[in-house]
């Protein structure tokens, strides 16, 4: 073994407190190692960070990461807006005298000339670029300010190797970091997309808000992010789970910047804050034990959608996600798409995007089938989602897709949804009498469906490409090419027939949750645990998992430590952590012993 590599082995039990590297990190570090630069596509959760963070401690010299600030106990310092002066001064004192190991610095700020200026004094040997995706045109959340950093290297001087990670890519938006980031190509590492801690699952709205607030009901006590389309909804949702109880906060970039760090912060460093916000809301945050992400409204693509419930269980224990969509979603993805001033390329792509959602959204197998199967990887039914769970079955549609599209024609494709459907079941509505639609043959022909059904057949009709909106044109729906394949009985189509899922107890999931990580007798301790750790993170101002995470505390209550020896062996105990805050745990513990 490299002695490199000896001493990354060595840092990552002493700091760090872990045993063993995560599958694929070992590599990636020894690449990095040998000088190599890096293009590393791993999933949240995975352990990127590490993969920059142990080079940088086993080796001289400075690494720039251009990333948010996350602490490990290392020589670690931040160069950002929301600083103190006194914060910005003290880091930048400690890299004149280079003390740092590890620089985070806002890519907006390396665009400064005093900061290239400083850096280029500062013995930089690695930029490390995580979110690496957000310098891509293809990629889902492509921001400008990160093309600067192509040419940051060159200005920064000497041969500085470079290393991009980012937990989402698929071939175009790879091509295009390699192009805007590298001279050459670098070595590359797709780990699986696969995150078997989390649950998959989709529902059809129907009163959407009522379903957030069950959902969230579901995780009493969890931190959890509840992500919306728009503002209002944010704030609206934020108080309605307030009204229930939930200690909820919203998050959008229209409120006041003071409210935001204030929400944000208090989310980070505290235990059962459940965040409504729009995707303004998760880019650098690293807090390891968001239990659930629900998207309150459709996410606007796959990659999207991957990201953002990315954002849970990043501590490897069960997390849960639940997605709502509905025909008004589409249409306003739709319309975000048709209505961008992107070339007519990217719109291409970002429909096939969008139609793979829709696709996962409707998905008639296991959901974790579906999603690794957009990102060109093969996986067995995964036991974890919806579908698996609870099961899906198909039908022959063909009859109902030429009543649905016959309503369409019929009413010379000018309607929208709840117009045609009400032709169809039969009710007499106010527009149905005034457009004499009540005469048509189609009227009433489908009134042995609920018109919550005949939802979800537009839906997958639209999904599956037989029927289009014209969204420009207040929704009304169109019959395609392939449409009419169907309508003129040339083509059958089969569609999934909504299940009424099985109620899961609260009780059931908890135990089943618990089973893995601690016995119910350990659940008081584990709370005093908690206790402790948020006492301690709110005296140092930092979030409630730098000091430990959830795992370490679970591992804590479930094994009892009983010395100093007992707890390094606990998962994410390293040396200055187990100095800095044992025998306060310890005491815990040995308290939680006594009769």
């Amino acid at each position: 073994m490299p002695a490199s590599l000896a001493t990354a082995h060595d840092l990552l039990h002493s700091v760090f407190g872990f045993s063993g590297f995560r599958p694929g990190q070992e590599e990636i570090v020894q690449a990095v190692l040998d000088g190599e630069n890096v293009l590393a596509i791993m999933p949240t959760g995975s352990g990127k960070s590490l993969c920059y963070q142990l080079p940088a401690l086993a080796r001289p010299g400075l690494t720039l990461v251009v990333s948010p600030l996350s602490a490990a106990g290392v020589a670690a310092g931040s160069l950002n807006s929301s600083n103190e002066p006194a914060e910005n001064a003290r880091v930048l004192r400690l890299l004149r005298g280079r003390e740092l190991r590890l620089l985070y610095v806002a890519p907006e700020r390396l665009s400064r000339p005093d900061t290239l200026e400083m850096l280029s004094e500062s013995d930089v040997r690695m930029m490390a670029i995580d979110e690496a995706h957000c310098v891509s045109q293809w990629g889902h959340d492509f921001r400008p300010e990160y093309l600067s950093l192509g040419s940051v290297a060159r200005q920064i001087g000497g041969r500085l190797q470079t290393m991009a990670l980012t937990a989402t890519a698929d071939s175009p938006t790879r091509g295009d970091i390699v192009d805007k980031l590298f001279e050459k190509p670098p070595r590359t590492f797709v780990r699986s997309f696969d995150r078997p801690n989390l649950k998959l699952a989709f529902k059809p709205k129907e009163h959407s808000s009522r379903q957030v607030v069950a959902f969230v009901r579901e995780h009493e006590g969890e931190s959890g992010i509840v992500y919306c389309a728009s503002r209002r909804k944010v704030e609206g949702l934020a108080e309605t789970l307030r009204k229930d109880g939930v200690n909820a906060l919203p998050y959008h970039a229209g409120l006041d910047k003071q409210v935001r760090d204030a929400n944000q912060d208090a989310f980070q460093q505290q235990d059962g804050v459940v965040m409504t916000a729009t995707v303004a809301f998760g880019m650098g945050i690293d807090k390891p034990d968001v239990r659930f992400v629900c998207h309150a409204d459709l996410p606007a693509n796959v990659e999207a959608y991957y990201q953002e419930i990315g954002r849970a269980g990043r501590d490897g224990l069960p997390a849960d996600t639940l997605t709502l969509y509905g025909l008004g979603d589409m249409q306003l993805r739709r319309m975000q798409i048709e209505q961008s001033e992107t070339p007519d390329e990217r719109k291409r792509v970002e429909r096939q995007r969008l139609n793979a959602l829709l696709a996962l959204a409707e998905a008639p197998r296991c959901r974790r089938q579906t999603l690794l199967a957009y990102f060109d990887e093969n996986s067995e039914p995964c036991g974890n989602c919806d579908l698996c769970q609870h099961g899906v079955e198909r039908f022959d549609a063909t009859v109902e897709a030429q009543k649905a599209m016959s309503a369409i024609v019929r009413t010379g494709e000018r309607f929208g949804m709840e117009h045609l459907i009400a032709i169809l079941t039969g009710e007499r509505t106010e527009n149905v009498s005034k457009y004499n639609h009540d005469r048509l043959p189609t009227f009433g022909v489908g009134k042995d469906r609920r018109a919550t059904e005949w939802r979800s057949i537009f839906r997958q009709l639209s999904a599956t490409g037989l029927i289009q909106q014209d969204f420009l044109e207040h929704g009304r729906w169109l019959v395609t090419d392939a449409g009419w394949q169907v309508l003129r009985g040339s083509q059958r189509v089969e569609l999934r027939k909504e299940m009424a899922a099985a109620k899961v107890s609260r009780r059931e999931k908890r135990t089943a949750a618990a089973s893995i990580v601690v016995g119910d007798a350990d659940n008081a301790l584990l709370a005093a645990l908690k206790g402790l750790r948020a006492k301690l993170a709110q005296a140092q101002r930092v979030p409630a998992y730098v000091v430990f995470s959830d795992r370490t505390l679970i591992e804590l209550a479930t094994h009892r430590p009983d010395s100093a020896r007992a707890m390094r062996e606990i998962h994410g105990v390293g040396d200055a952590k187990l100095e800095r805050y044992g025998a306060a745990f310890l005491e815990v513990i040995q308290n939680a012993r006594l009769p």
